[in-house]
């Protein structure tokens, strides 16, 4: 079977009706998705005009699809700018318009075709033979097929990356990462439950402008997605900072905003780009909407529970405050802080009555 030539990002774009206007725009968009400066949007323009649209399997095993869910919600860029014009989605359980037969034979040729060219996505864990089979075969073997011709490897959500629920204990189905069974492609780990839309396709077009996997950190998630902790960046930081903390779901510190930490949040130990990025569209992340981080893009979240507990332990380097113990020392400070105050006010009271009684005698 012949090869087809992969038309370029910006040709693809162009037949689909974008104006050059539109196609900088979505360069633009894509340069700051990356963590990028803004002086470096021409590299990805260039890349955009000269680099053909990327070859990509994308696997779904032990999962719910949320990371798919996930992905078809993004915004900057758009879905289907990522899906029609960057890349060329040759196999998706969730996504391909072809099923059953043609599915499976649209991946074989890619296999064939692409070898060595192609981005393996993968999302979900592996699992037992017996336990998932697509088509007949095993998720095991169907991964281990694929990756055979993979450029890289790109691992969607904490179930393919660490385990996942279907890894929870007692893990009924022995279900793995991905990097069990992979040792020699480079893998990128994009955990989370699901990860953020635009780090999703940030990573892609990462790929696509340098030709190569971000740089990553010593877990293997990419460091411009997972440099910081949600604390670090979080709305409700300042609140931290001065010991104001939410003691209940319903009392009045939670609905002002306090700090989340005593309920059981977990963003101080908790990398992800959540408190900067935020989600659907940047609007909001778990803890800015009331709720507690869980830690889902961090390994085993799912077994270090229970949730709603307090358990994070804050590094001694991130703060000189000890939440333990500093609501009563704010108690404290404060009624220390009245006294005081209201002693001052009754000497200058008595000095005030002591010289109206001598200016009147």
């Amino acid at each position: 079977m012949l090869k087809t030539k992969q038309a370029t990002v910006y040709e693809e774009a162009l037949a689909r009706g974008f104006s050059r206007r539109d196609f900088l725009k979505m360069c633009t968009t894509l340069a700051a998705t990356m963590g990028l400066s803004f002086k470096d949007t021409d590299k990805v323009v260039h890349a955009m005009e000269s680099n053909s649209r990327i070859p990509v399997i994308w696997l779904e095993l032990q999962s719910c699809s949320g990371c798919s869910e996930s992905f078809i919600r993004s915004t900057h860029p758009k879905a289907e700018s990522v899906l029609l014009e960057m890349i060329s989605l040759e196999y998706s359980e969730v996504l391909s318009a072809a099923a059953g037969h043609q599915l499976e034979e649209a991946m074989a040729n890619v296999l064939q075709q692409y070898s060595g060219e192609y981005v393996l996505v993968v999302e979900g864990s592996v699992s037992d033979d017996e336990f998932i089979t697509i088509g007949g075969r095993s998720a095991k073997s169907i991964l281990e097929e694929a990756v055979k011709g993979a450029k890289m490897v790109i691992s969607y959500g904490s179930c393919a990356s660490w385990g996942g629920i279907p890894a929870a204990n007692p893990n009924p189905t022995n279900g793995v990462p991905i990097t069990k069974f992979i040792k020699d492609k480079p893998v990128i780990l994009v955990p989370g439950c699901p990860p953020i839309a635009e780090v999703m396709t940030g990573v892609i077009a990462h790929i696509i402008t340098f030709g190569e996997i971000p740089e990553l950190d010593h877990l293997g998630r990419p460091k411009a997605f997972y440099r910081h902790r949600i604390h670090d960046k979080c709305n409700r930081r300042a609140y931290f900072d001065a010991g104001l903390f939410a003691e209940s779901f319903d009392d009045v510190g939670a609905k002002q905003g306090y700090c989340l930490y005593k309920l059981g949040c977990v963003g101080p130990t908790t990398f992800s780009s959540c408190a900067e990025m935020r989600w659907n569209g940047g609007t909001s992340y778990p803890i800015q909407s009331g709720n507690p981080c869980i830690g889902c893009t961090e390994k085993g979240f799912w077994d270090n529970g229970p949730f709603y507990t307090r358990r994070a332990k804050i590094p001694g380097t991130q703060t000189t405050i000890n939440p333990e113990k500093v609501g009563l020392a704010v108690t404290g400070a404060t009624l220390a802080g009245v006294a005081v105050h209201a002693g001052v006010t009754a000497v200058v009271k008595k000095k005030n009555e002591s010289s109206e009684e001598r200016g009147e005698s």
